[in-house]
């Protein structure tokens, strides 16, 4: 949270589920908060998705089903905010929950998002997580677990090299490696 200390009156965005702990955090601070739930968005769209090639006569329809395909229809409906308008972005661990193609354009669209200057958090698990969880911010050192329902299975455990390779137009990053063996980790564009 210190990345973003001084900022003032910023523009944050949340890719989770509303925590007003952690709207009101970022409010006390100055900074405007937006809250998209793209876990749960990219769900509903897989599911409407499915349904609609279900509905199809054999034969029919020419809607390509390629993960990147599917990826670039979803992104045409979520994060329409300006490029460099945001200072920071909590992604928490959703790039786990995502196939490749999505969490590749995911991260292009984040990156294009996020001002020179702004940062991400972004959590990676080291291995399958036992449990699913979201995030809130408790205050500037302390971030609660809290447990839901999973909404997805776990797609891919990301390694180092590929977390590094994908987050390559940011120019720093920071990693911590708690004893829940989930990493944090801070990008700085």
């Amino acid at each position: 949270m210190w990345h973003l200390d001084g900022i003032g009156r910023g523009q944050l965005l949340d890719v989770g589920p509303v925590w007003q702990h952690t709207v009101g955090f970022f409010i006390e601070r100055g900074f405007r908060v937006y809250s998209e739930d793209l876990l749960g968005e990219w769900q509903s769209f897989l599911s409407d998705e499915e349904a609609k090639v279900r509905a199809l006569a054999p034969g029919e329809g020419d809607e390509d089903m390629r993960p990147a395909a599917r990826a670039e229809r979803f992104m045409t409906t979520c994060l329409q905010h300006r490029p460099g308008s945001l200072d920071g972005i909590l992604l928490w661990d959703l790039l786990d929950y995502f196939d490749g193609a999505m969490g590749a354009q995911l991260v292009t669209r984040i990156s294009s998002l996020v001002r020179d200057g702004g940062v991400v958090l972004a959590l990676f698990h080291s291995r399958k997580p036992e449990s699913f969880n979201r995030y809130r911010v408790l205050d500037a050192q302390n971030i609660e677990l809290v447990g839901a329902s999973c909404p997805l299975a776990p797609q891919r455990i990301y390694q180092n090299r590929e977390i590094q390779d994908m987050f390559s137009r940011f120019r720093s990053s920071k990693t911590f490696v708690g004893r829940d063996q989930v990493r944090e980790a801070l990008f700085l564009k």
